[in-house]
C-alpha cells in the first residue's frame, strides 16, 4: 500500500470515536518500532517528522526509511511534517513526498496566519497533500517551537469557523491544556484538558478533524529507570491518559506523541548499559530501545487512541 493522506483516516476516526497516533520519528529504529506496533495492532498510523528530525536525519534518508516501512506492511501510513515554520519548509516537504504538512503560523497576527496558511493550502491541495494548521498557543518546547507558560493561549471557539473557511485547511490543531515537551506539570498539580472548549469547537465545526499537540503523558515508570541508571530527569507529569481518551472519543482525530517515545527509547538504552557494561555493539542496545518503544506505541494505540483493528 502506498503512502496515504490523512483524509480517509480522519473521516473514519471521527465517525468511529477514536484518534490516530502521530508518532515523531528520527531514525530507523524508531520507524521500525512504530510501524511494527501499528501492524501488530492493525492500526493506521502517522509517521511525523519535525524540523529537528529533518535537520538530524536528512529528508532524503527519512523519505526512504518511511518508504521501506510502507513496503513491509499493509496498514495505512501517512507521512506528516510537524510544525512547518513557513511556506518554504512546507513546500520542500510536499516536493519530497510528504502526504500531509502542518503550517504553524500561530505566533503571527491573525491576518498573517490566515495568509500564510492559505498559501500553503493552495500549493498542497494542487499536489494532493492535506494541511493542518494551529490556533492558540501551547506552552512548552519542541525543537524550534518555544512558548513560555505565561504566553500560552487557549483556542477561542469564536475564531475557528472563520479561520477554517478562509484558509481551507483539512484539520485544526487546538490548545486546550496540553503542553509540548517532557517537563510539563509538577507532582501535585491536576492537569486536565478543557473538554468544554473542545466540545464547543466540535459543535461549531461538525465533522471537522481536530488535532492535539503536546499529548505525551510522561511515563513515570520509564522516567524512574532513567533516573535509577544515572539520569537527571525531574519529577514531571503530563496530561493523564484518561483525559486523552475522552478527547479521542469526541472531535479529536489525531494525537501527537513524541516525548513518551523518547523517554522509553532512552530508558532501555540506559538500562542496557548498566546490565551489560561491556557491550559496544549498537545493534544490541538499539534492539532493546526499539522493543521498549514498540511496547509504548502499542500501549498508546490500544489504551489511549482506541485505533486498534481500525486499519
Amino acid at each position: 500500500m502506498p503512502l496515504v493522506t490523512t483524509k480517509e483516516m480522519f473521516e473514519k476516526a471521527y465517525k468511529g470515536g477514536y484518534a490516530v497516533g502521530a508518532f515523531n520519528v528520527n531514525n530507523m529504529e524508531m520507524i521500525q518500532a512504530i510501524v511494527e506496533a501499528a501492524s501488530e495492532c492493525r492500526s493506521p498510523v502517522i509517521l511525523q517528522v519535525s524540523a529537528g528530525a529533518r535537520k538530524y536525519a536528512n529528508p532524503v534518508y527519512l523519505r526512504h526509511l518511511v518508504q521501506a516501512a510502507v513496503e513491509t506492511t499493509d496498514i495505512p501510513i501517512a507521512m506528516h511534517l510537524d510544525h512547518g515554520a513557513d511556506f518554504e519548509t512546507c513546500k520542500a516537504s510536499i516536493d519530497d513526498g510528504f502526504t500531509s504538512v502542518m503550517i504553524d503560523a500561530s505566533s503571527k497576527p491573525w491576518d498573517e496566519n490566515i495568509a500564510i496558511t492559505k498559501k500553503v493550502v493552495e500549493y498542497a491541495h494542487d499536489h494532493g497533500v492535506v494541511v493542518e494548521a494551529e490556533l492558540g498557543k501551547l506552552a512548552g518546547v519542541e525543537d524550534d517551537v518555544k512558548v513560555e507558560a505565561k504566553d500560552a493561549m487557549f483556542t477561542s471557539p469564536d475564531e475557528v469557523e472563520e479561520f477554517t473557511s478562509k484558509t481551507g485547511i483539512d484539520s485544526l490543531a487546538i490548545a486546550i491544556g496540553t503542553s509540548h515537551g517532557a517537563y510539563k506539570f509538577k507532582p501535585g498539580q491536576d492537569p486536565k484538558l478543557r473538554i468544554d472548549i473542545l466540545e464547543e469547537i466540535g459543535s461549531r465545526l461538525p465533522g471537522f478533524p481536530i488535532v492535539l499537540h503536546g499529548a505525551s503523558s510522561v511515563p513515570q515508570d520509564q522516567v524512574a529507570i532513567i533516573n535509577k541508571f544515572g539520569g537527571e530527569m525531574p519529577n514531571a507529569i503530563g496530561i493523564p491518559e484518561s483525559e486523552l481518551k475522552k478527547a479521542a472519543k469526541l472531535a479529536v482525530c489525531k494525537i501527537n506523541i513524541d516525548s513518551d517515545l523518547r523517554v522509553a527509547f532512552t530508558a532501555a538504552i540506559r538500562k542496557h548499559f548498566v546490565d551489560n557494561p561491556s557491550h559496544f555493539d549498537p545493534r544490541q542496545y538499539l534492539t532493546d530501545a526499539r522493543l521498549n518503544m514498540k511496547e509504548m506505541v502499542k500501549h498508546k494505540i490500544v489504551n489511549v487512541l482506541g485505533s486498534a483493528n481500525k486499519a
